[in-house]
């Protein structure tokens, strides 16, 4: 029982688990538009963002030699492996791709290392993270496989942006819900600034949004749409019970677990 709570924890707290989400939106993106499973795609984005978020979270262990537990430091081995696959896997990318990686590594640089002095990082700008978070996750995972496969960026494509980025707000906004004890006031995260209960409307107006979004498509594909009503009933559960009180695992396992839901129920929609 104590093995199988350090596996679960190295899971959540390794950014496994939010890796596995990119990967599930990757993956999506291949289901919507048609394209064949690549490994290298599926390889980068999934060490990718298992690296990125560690260094976010334990920057000062891979620059800096600190103390911490077996646990910690086994999270940083593992993190260190990750990003060896996501850099060998760079180099079999498109190079337009690979130009489009860099942009949004420099994204998720400046968000974790303040590059000039008496400078905050981009994490610590009042009010911006959540922008560039979804402006990552969106380009990560949509636009860097159509961009690998040369796909042209019609407004199909355009209309999957909107929803990608609308989609990552709405998770975060419910990460900003449970962390508003602990968020420092100085961030101006919404809940700090509107409250608890009109950023669920405002998270719930956004879920509507994006449901009603793919009617917009060139060409509706309707067994898509009974996943997304799924998906974003699901979603507006999780925004309506969500609570400061809440234990983190709301958020860190069930609210990171929608993209992984979502690609679920879309494939056995499609199978119907």
């Amino acid at each position: 029982m104590k093995v199988a709570k350090q596996l679960f924890h190295i899971y959540i707290y390794g950014s496994i688990h939010v890796a596995l989400s990119v990967l599930a939106l990757v993956l999506m993106t291949n289901h919507v538009f048609h394209l064949p499973f690549n490994p290298v795609m599926a390889v980068f984005a999934f060490c990718g963002t298992m690296f990125s978020y560690n260094f976010m979270k334990y920057d000062g262990l891979f620059r800096v030699k600190k103390t911490a537990s077996r646990r910690v430091k086994f999270i940083v081995f593992l993190s260190t492996v990750a990003l060896i696959a996501a850099g060998v896997s760079f180099f079999f990318l498109e190079r337009a791709t690979q130009i489009t990686a860099v942009v949004f590594f420099a994204f998720t640089a400046l968000y974790t290392v303040p590059f000039f002095p008496n400078t905050k990082n981009l994490r610590n700008w009042s009010g911006i993270k959540i922008y560039i978070v979804a402006l990552c996750w969106a380009g990560i995972t949509l636009v860097l496989p159509l961009v690998n496969v040369h796909e042209p960026m019609t407004s199909d494509v355009y209309l999957k942006f909107a929803q990608r980025f609308m989609l990552v707000i709405v998770l975060i906004l419910i990460f900003e819900i449970i962390d508003l004890k602990e968020d420092d006031p100085h961030l101006k995260t919404i809940p700090q600034q509107i409250g608890v209960r009109r950023t669920k409307i405002l998270n719930l107006c956004f879920i509507v949004a994006f449901f009603f979004l793919e009617l917009l498509r060139i060409q509706i594909d309707y067994r898509q749409l009974i996943g997304n009503f799924v998906m974003v009933v699901t979603t507006s559960l999780l925004t309506i019970y969500a609570t400061p009180s809440r234990s983190k695992y709301y958020t860190l396992f069930w609210v990171e677990s929608i993209p992984v839901f979502w690609l679920l129920i879309v494939y056995l929609a499609t199978d119907l």
